[in-house]
């Protein structure tokens, strides 16, 4: 009945870095079972302790009911529940989480790099390094064998010459000051008896390569290129042999000749080194390492999953252009590198270059600025082999390929996908195949600027994690993927990165960002991330521990805000973004948006205000939800007095205004109605198309649908003429644009320095869809409870929508039948829900699958 437990938020609970991870499982169980209590068993060192009966009918982050656990220790859970019938369910398999290095005692390793003179500033090669030791036993006396490591830059780590893990540009990016990621991995089979070797490429990455605007900025964490590592190996005798990383290896340059992750990699064949890390090999010409420094207070272990290839994706057109150059379509925009199989002559260069679109036939690279997007391959005549870029990725859907010897074979060249690995959960399809379409870019549009960050593109010498980016978009993540242990992540880098007076930069982890962004200083929409990226968290996933958390972060941006608008209460002092990217704003100015910029702060202050009082009574701080509840009131009342007329008109006669007003609750009464009706004035005005930036677009739909505008959502919706969302779509688009006219109507591209081809923001619309379409809302934390009120329209005949909760499957489907409305929906054990049909009084349902009728109308 009871299914295996989870840990935390991870897939895998190895090297965990807490020592009371929560618990999760799921139930199944025929209505009208429910559960009413639970008992866990933990199983440690051969002994078995029991949470005993807890009466409670939680299954979703479950506090640890045993003693904290000590650095590697291993144990397992297990789980039955109680039904409020008196029936007990049998016992879930057992279930194991092992403890990371919790204690920065626990760390012997130094961090190791080259000792040979590099030049600062400079695109220096990267290098190997390697040790050799022997294991002073049979490998069947080995338990277990786990390799602790980090890196300053990104590393892949090699024993007796195989690879360790599948992941990639590990260990990620963080504010590296502050925090840096370990990774565990179990490496007890590569272990061999008596002489073993182990050893790493090493590449900048993040550490210390190239980031930013305008040529960017290098050694931003460092000047170092190093490997921290801990290979732990424990005997059958409990004994524990430790190989770490100290001034006993040995350095050596290795093939990768460049590598960044905006210019690419070059990789000359001729420079392998076969067996670098497997014993025996001759390391007599390589180099003393120098050890390096790192606190080891600062490493933590990962709250998230790493990056991985998830997918390989073949050319769907292949044709040589008329100076033999190949040009292959792989039908999709997508972020990651290819992997080609090639043979050719010794010093033969096989150059690959990528870029999102075409122009005039040929990649137009204009959008990527000063990302060179360019990996090479100098072969050495040895015959046939396969080769990828190891620490670059590359935004594109169009490759050219240079110096390709031969002819171009089947399985030759494949796209492999790159991101973090989480677990997809929501999926949506209905009648309408464009917006299929749209969706299916949406979710693309999450997989590419999911790596590691949230980034706001993939492609050119940017990629950073813009904060207000992912505070509109972050209700469409967490639907489509469990994202909660990336984003926690990423939210303490921001609480990091955040100034002593609250302000919160613009991108986190923060670089220099030039004139434009530099000072940093505080702005709306942005900042906001800081109050309401934790509470869609919290709502999403049930974890109020993100809350707490992030409370002092919170509180101080709020803090921070409400001491610039003064008694006014009115935020309309200062640089905003305001509504960024509204389709009306000139290329070359995507702040100058129809909606005043100080109205759309106003009305964010008012918004965040009131999360933070909703977030300080999750947590039992009342007395400062009473204090932000009023001063969002205050707000409100100094909003309304300012920006709105007696006749419901806003002083910005523009659809952002109107869908803020309505959708943060601004607009009561009268004034709310005609306000609406103002916004589908507009919508209709404008021939249904978008006329809205970051700010307004994930609202109006929301706006229109709140105030009874349906039908002008769709029609706002499917719209095809330019700017529309379904424009994207027939324009050939396969993610999201970063403006709604990237490329133009006669195929060429928009001549604004900012123009993405793969930006999540504006594709925040498909919560809506998710909510509206789909029919699929959660009510209460978790989606423990769930309403289903799916709004037919647009001239759809049916339309699903499936969420994996932590509860299990939540499912809705509809279909018009003539003059018939039929819903089905479907909930997990554990959970409730409300259908809502039009016209009809809600309806409240149980766990099970149920089925409806009504008009659609």
């Amino acid at each position: 009945m009871s299914r295996d437990i989870r840990f935390e938020h991870l897939v895998r609970a190895l090297g965990v870095g807490t020592a009371q991870p929560r618990l999760s499982w799921q139930v199944t169980a025929p209505p009208p079972w429910r559960q009413d209590g639970y008992e866990i068993e933990l199983r440690r060192a051969g002994q078995v302790e029991s949470s005993g009966r807890v009466h409670s009918a939680e299954q979703i982050l479950v506090p640890w009911p045993g003693r904290p656990l000590v650095s590697r220790e291993i144990v397992d859970a297990r789980v039955r529940v109680f039904g409020t019938d008196g029936s007990a369910s049998p016992w879930s398999g057992w279930s194991s989480v092992e403890a990371g290095l919790l204690d920065p005692g626990d760390w012997s390793a130094s961090p190791v790099g080259a000792s040979w003179p590099e030049t600062p500033d400079t695109d220096r090669r990267p290098y190997l390094v390697r040790h050799e030791f022997e294991l002073p036993c049979q490998t069947d006396d080995v338990t277990r064998a786990r390799l602790y490591v980090t890196a300053h830059g990104v590393f892949e780590a090699e024993i007796n010459g195989r690879r360790v893990g599948d992941d990639a540009l590990a260990p990620g990016w963080t504010t590296y000051h502050r925090r840096l990621r370990y990774y565990t991995y179990d490496v007890t089979s590569l272990l061999r008896t008596g002489a073993n070797a182990i050893g790493a490429w090493l590449a900048d990455g993040w550490y210390r390569g190239r980031l930013g605007f305008n040529g960017g900025y290098r050694d931003l964490y460092g000047t170092d290129l190093s490997l921290l590592a801990q290979l732990e190996i424990t005997l059958a005798d409990g004994t524990r042999q430790v190989v770490a990383t100290d001034d006993s290896w040995q350095a050596s340059t290795g093939p990768i000749v460049l590598s960044g992750l905006y210019d690419g990699e070059a990789y000359d064949a001729r420079d392998e080194q076969p067996g670098w890390s497997e014993p025996g090999f001759d390391d007599s010409a390589w180099s003393a390492v120098v050890e390096n420094k790192r606190d080891p207070a600062t490493l933590v272990a990962p709250e998230q999953p790493p990056v991985r290839c998830t997918q390989e994706i073949a050319p769907v057109e292949c044709r040589r252009t008329e100076d033999g150059t190949l040009l292959l379509d792989f039908g999709q925009n997508l972020v990651g590198r290819l992997r080609i199989t090639v043979d050719g002559a010794a010093g033969q260069v096989v150059t690959l270059r990528h870029a999102e679109v075409l122009q005039d036939g040929r990649l137009y690279t204009r959008p990527l600025r000063l990302a060179a997007s360019v990996d090479t391959l100098v072969l050495d005549g040895s015959g046939p082999r396969t080769w990828e870029p190891r620490f670059t990725l590359h935004g594109f859907r169009y490759a050219e390929i240079e110096g390709w010897p031969g002819e171009l074979r089947e399985g030759d060249v494949v796209a492999r996908v790159y991101h973090t690995d989480m677990v997809r959960t929501g999926w949506f399809e209905c009648s309408n195949p464009l917006l299929n379409r749209l969706h299916d870019n949406v979710v693309w549009s999450m997989r590419g600027n999911f790596v590691d960050i949230p980034t706001d593109c993939p492609q050119r010498d940017e990629r950073l994690g813009w904060t207000g980016d992912i505070q509109v978009f972050a209700p469409t993540a967490s639907f489509l993927y469990d994202c909660a242990g990336m984003l926690a992540s990423w939210l303490t880098d921001l609480a990091h990165e955040q100034l002593d007076d609250g302000t919160v930069p613009w991108f986190v982890p923060t670089i220099p960002g030039g004139p434009n962004w530099t000072p940093i200083r505080p702005g709306a929409v942005w900042g906001d991330a800081a109050v309401l990226t934790p509470w869609t968290l919290y709502r999403r996933y049930a974890d109020a521990s993100v809350l707490r958390r992030q409370y002092d972060s919170a509180t101080a941006w709020v803090d921070l805000v409400v001491r610039i608008a003064g008694p006014s209460r009115l935020w309309n002092t200062g640089f905003q973004l305001g509504d960024w990217l509204d389709p009306a704003a000139p290329p070359d100015a995507p702040a100058a948006a129809r909606t005043d910029r100080y109205l759309v702060a106003t009305a964010y202050l008012a918004w965040t205000a009131r999360h933070l009082a909703h977030t300080a009574e999750v947590l039992g701080k009342h007395a400062d939800a009473t204090r932000y509840a009023t001063i969002a009131d205050e707000v409100k009342t100094a909003f309304v007095a300012e920006y709105v007329a007696g006749d419901g008109r806003m002083r910005s006669d523009a659809p952002t205004a109107y869908a803020l007003g309505i959708v943060f609750e601004l607009l009561d009464g009268d004034t709310r109605e005609a306000a609406g009706d103002r916004l589908a004035e507009l919508v209709q005005e404008s021939g249904h198309r978008i006329a809205t930036g970051f700010a307004g677009t994930p609202l109006v739909c929301d706006a229109l649908t709140l105030t009874g505008h349906v039908d002008t959502a769709y029609r706002l919706l499917l719209a095809e003429e330019c700017p529309s969302w379904l424009y994207m779509v027939r324009q050939g688009g396969t993610t999201i644009w970063e403006r709604w006219d990237s490329m133009l109507e006669d195929g060429t591209v928009n001549p604004g320095e900012m123009t993405s081809f793969n930006h999540y923001a504006l594709g925040a619309v498909a919560d809506w869809m998710h909510r509206r379409i789909g029919g699929i809302e959660p009510i209460e934390p978790g989606y423990r409870r769930v309403r289903f009120a799916p709004l037919p329209g647009g001239g759809l005949t049916f339309a699903e929508g499936r969420y994996e909760s932590g509860y299990g499957t939540i499912a809705a489907r509809w279909r018009l039948d003539g003059d018939t409305l039929r819903l089905t929906v479907r909930l997990p054990t554990g959970t409730t829900g409300v259908v809502e049909l039009p016209g009809r009084k809600p309806i409240d349902v149980g766990p099970g699958e149920h089925t409806f009728t009504g008009s659609p109308a």
